[in-house]
């Protein structure tokens, strides 16, 4: 990690013009494993300059020079996936195996369909006597998050790049290293200089000038609910373009006609992956209220056989949470559940007793949980599942809506019935039967869970003007 305590800015590596530092530390010990710079105003206001300086001429290149840089980006990446999931399980704690083929993998995904979508993407087209131009938005300010880092920076960089954007990111300052790793490889891409910046840094400073500043056009924001209210307000005065997904608290309906065994089971398993940290994970579990014994039995076995260790460790299922904050705010929040008068059917407070050091948290299944419970409620962002009991399929479309959020939704049953109830719900991609992860599909949701999709042709669309050019064809 050479370039840890420099920037990216205007295709070099260059000195931070403060001197203000940050340890990274590794969750599974506690310990600082590394040193980055940390941004000021000053920082950022230079990246924005150059990209703003970059915009004329990459915004006018070619598709197919675009889809080429694309194309080399990709060849990288595969090249240095192992060493991005490395320093992912490092700084965040995700197990080895894990961060290496789902925590890294998922950007060369995200590259992958980019490209794909890219190519049979209409940047301009007749309608009628009108041309209809698709143009890049402007220079774009990207924010990421820590728990999914590469999946939001790579979800985010690679439209951004098909369609001519440039752009500064500001990366989480818990989990950076990855970020860098990538600036490397985009520099070796050839990626045009001023195109992708890089500083690092936190929200209040560089984050509040990176949604506030009249040269940025976009920002495209992942994270908290409240930490997006902070830069929608920011934005709102230079009527900005604002990209967000926000939190979540996402239902999953086992129906009658389930195989209540392999849906209970792979419901624990969806929650707890990640160690509970996924914005889309489906956290409220709502079972027929005649099968609740048998569902919490089901859960508390599922959850008792998780694997809860080092990173490092093969037989790890999942490894700690990212940081003390987490940690902390997740064990008030299970002292909370059992407060409230929620059934705790596995794990609880601590950590698992054959830990001593880390962050970790006891794979958790509360039962009998209400809506109006907070465990029910808030967005715990650990491995923490509440069971929720319903009567009718409306009671569960009822309860499943019962939320501020409205990110994604999950349906376990009969195909047919699936399907016709994905439509009731109001969230902004439903998953049938643990159907697999579609890097081409929308991501984005209702509510309080933000506004815009990313993803393939959706994300295309994201970071692109429309232009209507009346006449175009006229004699």
């Amino acid at each position: 990690m050479n370039n840890a305590r420099k920037f990216y800015i205007d295709g070099e590596w260059v000195e931070p013009i403060g001197q203000h530092t940050l340890d990274v530390i590794d969750p599974a010990t506690e310990q600082p494993f590394a040193t980055i710079a940390m941004g000021s105003a000053a920082d950022a206001e230079k990246a924005i300059v150059a990209a703003r300086s970059a915009f004329a001429g990459f915004s006018e290149t070619s598709k197919a020079t675009r889809l080429e840089l694309l194309r080399r980006i990709l060849v990288i990446l595969t090249r240095r996936n192992d060493e991005i999931g490395d320093i992912i399980s490092k700084e965040m704690g995700a197990p080895l195996a894990m961060a290496r083929s789902q925590q890294a993998g998922i950007g060369l995904a995200h590259f992958a369909e980019t490209i794909k979508a890219m190519e049979a993407f209409d940047f301009d087209y007749m309608q009628g006597t009108t041309r209809i131009v698709h143009e890049p938005v402007g220079v774009v300010s990207m924010i990421t998050p820590w728990n999914w880092p590469i999946n939001q920076i790579a979800c985010k960089v690679a439209p951004a790049l098909a369609t001519g954007c440039t752009m500064v990111l500001k990366p989480s300052e818990i989990a950076p290293l990855n970020a860098i790793l990538f600036a490397e490889i985009l520099h070796e891409a050839g990626v045009p200089k001023g195109v992708f910046n890089l500083v690092n840094g936190d929200g209040p400073t560089v984050g509040a000038l990176l949604a506030s500043h009249p040269d940025i056009d976009m920002v495209s924001f992942t994270g908290s609910t409240r930490a997006g209210i902070s830069v929608a307000q920011a934005a709102a005065p230079t009527v900005k373009r604002v990209h967000q997904e926000l939190g979540g608290k996402s239902p999953n309906i086992v129906l009658r006609s389930a195989d209540l065994e392999a849906a209970v089971s792979a419901g624990v398993r969806g929650c707890i992956d990640n160690s509970g940290q996924s914005c889309n994970a489906p956290t409220r579990l709502l079972v027929p209220t005649e099968h609740m014994d048998e569902a919490i039995a089901i859960a508390a076995r599922t959850a008792d056989a998780i694997t809860v260790g080092a990173p490092s460790d093969p037989s790890t299922n999942i490894g700690p949470v990212v940081s003390q904050l987490q940690f902390d705010k997740i064990q008030r929040l299970i002292h909370k559940g059992i407060a409230e008068g929620a059934e705790l059917v596995a794990g609880g407070p601590d950590r698992p007793a054959h830990l001593n050091a880390g962050y970790y948290v006891r794979p958790t299944v509360f039962a009998r949980v209400t809506s109006d419970m907070t465990i029910a409620r808030e967005e715990i962002f650990g491995p923490v599942l509440a069971i929720l009991g319903y009567e009718t399929e409306n009671d569960a479309v009822t309860i499943a809506n019962d939320t501020p959020y409205g990110l994604a939704a999950y349906i376990q049953g009969d195909p047919a019935e699936a399907r016709a109830l994905s439509r009731k719900l109001r969230a902004g991609i439903v998953r049938l039967n643990s159907s697999a992860w579609d890097g081409a599909a929308p991501f984005g949701g209702y509510k309080q869970s933000g506004n815009g999709r990313e993803y393939g042709k959706f994300g295309l669309h994201e970071f692109t003007e429309i232009k209507g050019v009346v006449g175009y064809a006229d004699d």
